[in-house]
């Protein structure tokens, strides 16, 4: 046979060259622009944040989903279970393959269970009663429980299933038989059946994902084919992006002015509502917020109205609604009252505490990723100087914060976080928050030691009964009010601005939203409009 060869500069642009059809293609691929507060965990040994959970829900699955617009849960990759006392056993569908294209079987359940519990991080805690999982054959699973635990099945949204041929043939340095668990290799990567892949992954800048058209439930063709996820960019570099064109979803963290903004020029608001809340943290290890009397008196003196009025973006619409108290609206336990400012009784507790003012100055800290805590700040600021209390504002990065909070004598007087049930379930939502245990992390600066709460958190877990629950979570209610480790700020509202080049469904429409933070942003069930 006779070869012919042609010039360089040919061969390179024949190479190069895109027909009709490849031109088209490329034309109709759909993008979907969206950020979220840094950074981006892809480990799902590690992830428990807003950004976390957005990746998750997309590049891995679990083997149950909340239910859309109501309670409960429906199978998924489990396709049943049934419970016997404190043994759970679980189907697994026989259909689904990892993204590698290895097949799901009930070895990679275990292994993924086995890992979050040795790691230890992220939200491993939601599975302190499981004692162990076996796989009983190639697609049936068990879980067997220390004692009853009534939210284990809210619990495993929480479970992300991990391909563990994949994890074992990228193992790093490391001691013992499983080395790192292959921590190194999830940091970037992902090992997941999920409905997208990971394309590229930098924590603190973007991750870029595309569709994964090979998912066992398939995935619309109006999904969006790529999203980037971007980490960490300023209120109005996404006001302008999203005003030009050339964003599509904002994070929950904007101004309300700039959402008020963008509403009026034409944008979408979406909205998410979950189990959770603004919490300001008071660290009750401390001084002077180490004597019940001087949190109580902060709790009084705060303008729960103005907290309000502060994260209104209509009339109508706000990032928050009043709090009643310690368990968010919605919730077993949660009050009816809505809390309000009460400076006389204020001015009483501070009469009652060890401490006088002048004597102290209460160090408020909000998070510099999170420009709306400033307002708070100085909101608290001008309401504990009617009680004669100074203070100072300090701005401080996440990454800081996290690490102040591991020593309650780094542990800033005032903290302020946004938290919510990870699960679905108040388990999640307030024993890591309150439980002895748990003290020193994001959730928990308070370093609460009380044996009351400690005894009312472990009820709730164990009793199934719904009524017990809800009366058991009343109590720890009622008891989270006399000690005040917290100032209740409002239930939380997510909203995020929106292109209407996108739809989400499960943002938009309580029938088809969610009880659960960040699955509203499930990528297979939006669409790209193209407009």
């Amino acid at each position: 046979m006779k070869i012919t060869a042609r010039p360089l500069a040919a061969a390179l642009l024949a190479a190069t060259m895109l027909t009709p059809a490849m031109v088209a293609k490329a034309s109709t691929q759909t993008l979907l622009r969206l950020d979220e507060v840094a950074v981006g965990e892809l480990d799902p040994g590690k992830a428990s944040d807003y950004a976390d959970s957005i990746l998750m829900f997309n590049v891995y699955d679990t083997l149950v989903l909340p239910v859309q617009g109501g309670p409960g849960y429906a199978p998924h990759l489990a396709e049943s279970w049934e419970a016997d006392g404190t043994d759970f056993i679980f189907k697994l569908r026989d259909d689904v393959n990892f993204q590698s294209g290895n097949p799901l079987t009930a070895e990679d359940v275990v292994f993924s269970f086995e890992r979050m519990k040795e790691l230890g991080q992220g939200l491993s805690f939601v599975f302190d009663k499981v004692e162990s999982a076996e796989a009983i054959d190639e697609h049936t699973v068990r879980f067997n429980l220390t004692e009853a635990y009534s939210p284990f099945e809210a619990s495993l949204v929480r479970l992300p299933i991990v391909d563990k041929k994949l994890v074992m043939e990228n193992l790093g340095e490391g001691e013992g038989e499983m080395k790192d668990w292959g921590q190194a290799y999830l940091s970037g990567n992902s090992a997941g059946t999920g409905a997208y892949k990971v394309v590229s992954h930098n924590p603190q800048q973007e991750t870029v994902m595309e569709k994964n058209r090979d998912y066992f439930l398939g995935v619309p063709e109006e999904a969006p084919d790529q999203v980037r996820l971007r980490y960490g960019l300023e209120a109005a570099t996404v006001r302008t992006l999203i005003a030009q064109g050339e964003h599509d979803i904002s994070s929950q963290w904007l101004p309300p002015e700039v959402l008020k903004s963008l509403a009026a020029d034409g944008a979408q608001i979406l909205t998410e509502t979950g189990g959770g809340a603004f919490y300001i943290k008071m660290n009750t290890q401390k001084p002077p917020l180490d004597d019940v009397n001087c949190r109580l008196a902060l709790a009084k003196a705060y303008d729960y109205a103005a907290g309000i009025t502060m994260v209104a973006v209509t009339d109508d619409v706000a990032q928050g609604s009043p709090s009643t108290g310690g368990i968010p609206v919605g919730m077993f336990g949660a009050a009816e009252e809505m809390l309000q400012r009460d400076l006389e009784a204020a001015k009483q507790h501070l009469a009652d505490c060890k401490y006088s003012p002048e004597d102290f100055t209460l160090e408020l800290s909000w998070i510099g990723e999170v420009p709306i805590e400033e307002r708070f700040a100085l909101l608290m600021q001008a309401n504990f100087a009617e009680l004669g209390i100074k203070s100072e504002i300090r701005k401080v990065p996440w990454a800081l914060f996290t690490e102040q909070v591991a020593k309650p004598e780094n542990t800033p007087n005032i903290s302020q976080i946004f938290a919510n049930a990870v699960t679905g379930d108040p388990d999640t939502l307030l024993y890591p928050m309150y439980h002895s245990s748990v003290a020193g992390t994001w959730q928990s600066p308070e370093y609460l030691k009380d044996d009351k709460v400690d005894e009312l958190l472990a009820k709730g877990r164990t009793v199934t009964d719904p009524a017990e629950r809800e009366a058991t979570y009343a109590e720890l209610n009622d008891r989270l009010m006399e000690i005040a480790p917290t100032i209740y700020g409002y239930d939380r509202q997510s909203l995020f601005a929106a292109s209407n080049r996108v739809k989400a469904p499960a943002l938009s429409d309580p029938e088809k939203a969610f009880g659960l933070d960040g699955m509203g942003f499930s990528f297979r069930l939006m669409e790209m409009t193209g407009e």
